[in-house]
């Protein structure tokens, strides 16, 4: 025997409607504080890191509270912005480019440490490059087998022996897979260009879709995003 509605006894009717409006407006809440509350966390926490790393290299009578009494977070990447400043004017100066060649001749010479520093340079080269752009678009590929899709991000043309390796004589391309919920891992794969399929959304848009696990869409572009040589005419 079913209840009707009228039914006093019907649960639904016992239900208080001012809890219900409190969960509602603490849900609502929460959705609008966790975000900023990270984003917060998450930046004085990188800059205590980069404190702490910085400021034991900085002079005492440099250093701001033993002039205030205050320890004023945020001062060691005052001082590391300011350092990396002029290092890069300087290395791009006769001298430093100098200077530069000559500790890069004393590292070749030390075997484990070489391999490490060409590496690292080589990567923050490729990442910090100002002429190129990596990472411009987003696309979809079958991974890991034929009629499953993945979002990946094209990176460059494959080059060198691995593009010679390749079977075909298509044009073959460099693509980031990323993984879920954590995008800084994944898997470099490389695919014949007409394997995979561009996305229309751009890239911030499908890293977001990433980490959420399927679960925030970016809305649909009505027109394409700008290409890469539209980009550099600017």
């Amino acid at each position: 025997m079913t209840r009707s509605s009228d039914d006093p006894a019907d649960p639904r009717k016992r239900r208080n409607p001012l809890f219900g409006s409190l969960r509602a407006s603490f849900l609502t809440g929460l959705v609008v504080i966790a975000p900023i509350g990270l984003t917060v966390w998450l930046m004085w926490t990188v800059i205590g890191w980069v404190d702490g790393w910085v400021l034991p290299f900085v002079p005492s009578r440099f250093r701001p509270e033993n002039y205030i009494g205050i320890n004023l977070r945020g001062v060691g990447v005052i001082f590391f912005l300011v350092f990396t400043v002029v290092v890069g004017w300087l290395a791009k100066g006769l001298i430093g480019k100098s200077l530069i060649r000559w500790g890069e001749s004393l590292v070749d010479r030390m075997p484990v440490v070489r391999s490490v520093y060409n590496g690292l340079k080589q990567i923050a080269e490729t990442v910090f490059a100002q002429s190129e752009t990596s990472f411009d678009r987003a696309c979809l590929v079958e991974y890991p087998r034929k009629g499953l899709w993945a979002i990946a991000f094209i990176s460059t043309d494959a080059k060198g022996e691995i593009r010679n390796a390749m079977p075909g004589d298509g044009h073959k391309v460099t693509v980031f897979l990323p993984t879920t919920p954590n995008p800084t891992s994944g898997f470099l794969l490389f695919v014949d260009r007409e394997d995979i399929h561009e996305l229309d959304m751009t890239v911030e848009d499908a890293a977001k879709l990433v980490i959420s696990a399927g679960l925030v869409y970016p809305p649909e572009r009505r027109t394409p995003p700008p290409t890469r040589e539209a980009r550099a005419a600017e």
